[in-house]
């Protein structure tokens, strides 16, 4: 691997205007695919196997037309104190809109709230629904000014009105202010770090090319693949973070490799031969994690795990070739390592002379770090793990929900009609249950379906049931059953579950089947579903890595000691996640206006993701150990040594991926804001707790023992060189050596 990579990196460095041409021909030709491709629509969200979509399934094979995944839309009116809305002039408001909104070339069909008994029963509010025959991020956008101007002239009248439903979806903002902050953070670290503009140009410039193929090739195939924004946003979260942490390290070794005396060509040659070897199992292992998150079988996230690993194979790429292309542009403009005042003094001769009597170079702030960890291993791992396991303690009230208008600011026009609705029609109005039953198996298809209505009236938190409504075949009817408590509610889902523990009884009288669907029911079998699919996913991506790991180490007791690690990152990460968006612990600090449950998603997302990113800095850090003990260092030495020269790379690295995350907690989407918080939080506990606190604690403890492989494993296992162990062989060759004579001359 090491040697491979050797040699890719020394052709990329000679023929630089060929790489540096094919990769902008690859931004163009999908920058090109992506303006030219059709508009994408809303991603269609399907969770396979569970009974809420069967029931969705049925009723658009039973009730043809009806646009089951149309977009709806409700304008709810509040009369002024004192008044009602059948008062003359309100009503005579209200139906002018209904007319107004009935005229639209999208719309379906528009409820007349008079004729409904859309009017509650104090008589202060009322409301009108809008379906449409095209999904929310399909209808175009006169349709939805057409909704809000509606909804604005009836305001105007003196009524208290607001527009809710999913027909105002739009695209969602991925927070562009945030991270261009992020940004420049990113950009402020690394010019701290590689101690030039141009050094620290390369790994923003490499990032945002990768990004942007990955990126514009999501938007070229959206559409043909159904995908979602939520897509890019991922793709772009990760591919900045990692294309960014990538290029650096292979950028920060070429500076190392320099000051050991090397010639430009043969550095970039070396940087890309160890440190891309790191970058090469790092970004397996994040592929790894985002490509398993297909196990769970649910196309969105199957899709949004895809998109994200194809652009951190895109970043790979670009760091192993483009980075040592551009090295070539650069030449002398990127000084040696420790060489912040004379370019042309090399670090061999720095180090001769600090080694002069015996006297080591002066310890660096990883070296001092790795020293005091290893004089106080017990202390040090007690307190890391001690103080990770205290923040995780909210996970342990974690509640899993998937955000609907309630979880919208108060400022926002969909949360006042949502409160609206629920003031006037009660909490769980919001939330309806759709009961659909499948008469085809009944001798008496009306007399069945009064049965589950009066079956359902008498179960405990049923506020109205609707009379049912059959197709014109007469097979299958629906039935609408309002809650008595809100969507995200505990009682909520024991109705459901009450419900559908009927359905057998119900089959048993009338021979008809009963399935629940609706969005509160399908929340509540997404999120079942998730939680009975974490546990087969994290033992696939974690079994997955812990052998890729082993690979990699040649240890046992490495990779393990990484897994366990992780499982401390990532649930100390849910945890702050529970106590800041569920609690609303800071809630303030970063802009998150109204707490709820958790999305349902985040738990095995966020294992997913950060498992990933946590391998990322064991594979960079710990290589560097691995090699100097390969290189014969005692265990304690080599921790030193994978410190002095891993540590500081590492810390910027763990900055630079906080910046890029933390810049989407700026968004105004609830659930981006919490990937965003989730991801930059998690990346804090892992890279300056457990990479840079527990794992040197564990291994001093272990002494040589971490490093213990059993022989017939050792055998059996390839060796892919990641310490450029077969490089050292280039070192012993005689100075005369022909093994360049076909090298290009450049000029640097």
């Amino acid at each position: 691997m090491a040697t491979f990579l050797y040699k890719l990196g020394r052709l990329a460095f000679r023929r630089r205007h060929f790489v540096a041409l094919i990769w902008v021909a690859l931004l163009t030709l999908a920058g090109v695919g992506a303006a030219s491709a059709p508009a994408a629509g809303t991603t269609s969200f399907s969770i396979p196997g569970t009974e809420a979509q069967k029931a969705f399934d049925l009723l658009e094979q039973r009730f043809p037309g009806a646009s089951a995944d149309g977009a709806t839309g409700r304008i709810v009116f509040k009369a002024p104190e004192g008044q009602k809305m059948t008062d003359a002039g309100n009503k005579a408001t209200v139906e002018k809109t209904v007319r107004e909104l009935g005229d639209g070339s999208e719309v379906v069909s528009v409820t007349d709230p008079f004729t409904t008994n859309a009017v509650s029963r104090d008589g202060t509010v009322a409301y009108t629904s809008v379906r449409y025959d095209l999904p929310g991020m399909e209808l175009a956008d006169s349709t939805r000014t057409a909704l809000e101007k509606a909804g604005d002239e009836a305001r105007a009248t003196g009524l208290t009105v607001d527009v809710g439903g999913d027909a105002l979806q739009a695209a969602s903002d991925p927070g562009a202010v945030g991270e261009i902050i992020g940004l420049a953070l990113a950009a402020v670290v690394l010019v701290i770090t590689l101690g030039s503009l141009v050094a620290a140009g390369l790994p923003l410039l490499t990032a945002i090319i990768g990004v942007g193929i990955g990126v514009s090739t999501i938007t070229a195939l959206a559409s043909a693949l159904d995908l979602g924004d939520t897509t890019s946003t991922l793709a772009l979260m990760i591919g900045l973070a990692v294309g960014i942490d990538y290029a650096l390290f292979i950028v920060s070794r070429y500076r190392g490799e320099l000051a050991e005396g090397r010639d430009r060509e043969e550095a970039a040659g070396r940087a890309t031969g160890t440190a891309g070897s790191a970058v090469v199992f790092a970004g397996l292992t994040v592929v790894i994690a985002l490509a398993g998150l297909a196990v769970v079988n649910v196309p969105m996230l199957t899709k949004m795990g895809l998109a994200a690993a194809g652009t951190v194979v895109v970043a790979v790429l670009i760091a192993l070739t483009m980075i040592p292309a551009l090295l070539g542009y650069a030449g002398k403009k990127i000084r040696p390592a420790g060489d912040k005042r004379e370019g042309k003094r090399l670090g061999r001769d720095r180090s001769a002379q600090a080694d002069t009597a015996g006297r080591p170079a002066k310890p660096n702030m990883g070296t001092r770090w790795a020293s005091f960890v290893i004089r106080r291993p017990v202390a040090v791992l007690l307190l890391g793990v001690v103080g990770l396991g205290v923040i995780a303690v909210p996970a342990t009230q974690l509640e899993l929900g998937l955000p609907d208008d309630g979880s919208q600011p108060t400022s926002t026009t969909q949360r006042r009609a949502y409160d609206l609705l629920s003031e006037g029609f009660g909490p769980g109005f919001n939330g309806p249950l759709m009961v659909v039953y499948d008469a085809e198996g009944s001798d008496d298809a009306k007399a069945g379906a009064t049965v589950v209505a009066d079956r359902i009236k008498g179960l405990k938190d049923v506020a109205t049931v609707t009379p049912a409504t059959f197709n014109k075949a007469g097979d299958t009817a629906m039935i609408t059953v309002i809650p008595g408590s809100k969507p995200s509610s505990a009682q909520t889902e024991d109705l459901v579950h009450a419900i559908r523990d009927a359905g057998p009884g119900i089959k048993a009288d009338t021979g008809g089947q009963v399935l629940v669907s609706g969005t509160t029911a399908m929340n509540i079998d997404f999120s079942q579903k998730l939680n009975d699919a974490l546990v087969p996913y994290l033992a696939l991506v974690v079994g997955l890595a812990f052998l890729l790991l082993i690979v990699v180490f040649r240890s046992v007791l490495v990779p393990l000691k990484a897994a366990l690690g992780f499982l401390l990152s990532v649930l100390a990460a849910l945890g702050a996640v529970v106590a800041v968006f569920q609690w609303g612990w800071l809630a303030g600090l970063i802009g998150v206006e109204e707490t709820g449950p958790i999305m349902s998603m985040m738990p095995i997302f966020m294992v997913g993701v950060v498992f990933g990113l946590a391998m990322d800095y064991e594979v960079f850090l710990v290589t560097r150990m691995r090699e100097a003990y390969v290189h014969g260092e005692t265990p304690s030495q080599s921790v030193v040594t994978g410190f002095r020269h891993s540590a500081r790379v590492v810390v910027a690295a763990a900055i630079i991926m906080m910046a890029v995350f933390g810049g989407f907690i700026g968004a105004s989407d609830a659930m981006i804001k919490m990937i965003g918080f989730g991801l930059a939080i998690a990346v804090f506990f892992d890279a300056f707790v457990v990479r840079m606190a527990i794992v040197p604690a564990v291994l001093a403890l272990l002494g040589k023992k971490a490093w213990w492989l059993p022989k017939w494993l050792d055998r059996a296992l390839p060796n892919v060189d990641v310490e450029g162990e077969g490089l050292r062989a280039l070192d012993d060759r005689p100075k005369d050596s022909d093994a360049d004579e076909d090298r290009e001359l450049v000029r640097v």
